[in-house]
C-alpha cells in the first residue's frame, strides 16, 4: 500500500492506494483524523492525478472527480457510497434521503455510520449529508471543514447568482 499527502484549504489529506487506484483519502484535523500506517510506502508518483483535481475541486474549477476507486466495505457499506456519489455537487442529502435511495428506508442510523466510515471522503462526497431538519451534522473532518465544503460548492455550483 502506498501513500501521499496533499495539501487543501482544509488541512493536510493522506491519500492511500495502489498503482491505480485510491483507497483511502483521509483528513488530517478532526475526529476521524489518520497518519500512515507502519507498513505503507510513501511514494507520491501513483497520486499526481488525485492531487490535480483536488487542486482543481479546491479552486472551483473541478465539479466530478474521475479517478479510480477502490473503497473497502461490505455490501451494505459500499451501497451507501455508490449512493454519495450520485449526490450533485452544490447539493446536499439527508440520511433518510440515502436510505429511501438504497431502497432501506429503516437504515437511517445504518446509513450514518456508513456514511460517518467512507474511507474515501470528499471525492465520495460524504461531506454532501445533513441532517433531516438541515443542520450539518458530524463530519469526520470536523464540522469547520465540512461548511468549508458545502461553501465552496455553494459559491461554485451556478445554483445561486452572484
Amino acid at each position: 500500500m502506498y501513500y501521499s499527502y496533499t495539501d487543501s484549504p482544509i488541512g493536510p489529506l493522506l491519500l492511500v492506494g495502489d498503482h491505480k487506484s485510491l483507497s483511502g483519502l483521509y483528513f488530517s484535523t478532526g475526529k476521524k483524523a489518520r497518519g500512515a500506517d507502519s507498513d505503507w510506502e510513501r511514494y507520491d508518483e501513483p497520486f499526481q492525478r488525485t492531487k490535480k483535481q483536488l487542486a482543481e475541486y479546491f479552486a472551483g474549477r473541478r465539479k466530478v472527480f474521475d479517478l479510480e476507486l477502490l473503497p473497502s466495505g461490505t455490501a451494505f457499506q459500499l451501497s451507501v457510497l455508490n449512493a454519495l456519489l450520485e449526490i450533485p455537487y452544490g447539493e446536499t442529502r439527508s440520511y433518510a434521503d440515502i436510505a429511501q435511495h438504497i431502497e432501506n428506508p429503516k437504515a437511517v442510523r445504518a446509513v450514518g455510520s456508513a456514511n460517518g466510515n467512507n474511507p474515501i471522503a470528499l471525492i465520495i462526497p460524504c461531506h454532501r449529508v445533513i441532517g433531516s431538519n438541515g443542520s450539518l451534522t458530524g463530519f469526520g473532518g470536523g464540522l469547520d471543514s465540512k461548511r468549508f465544503l458545502l461553501d465552496l460548492e455553494t459559491r461554485h455550483s451556478g445554483l445561486f447568482a452572484d
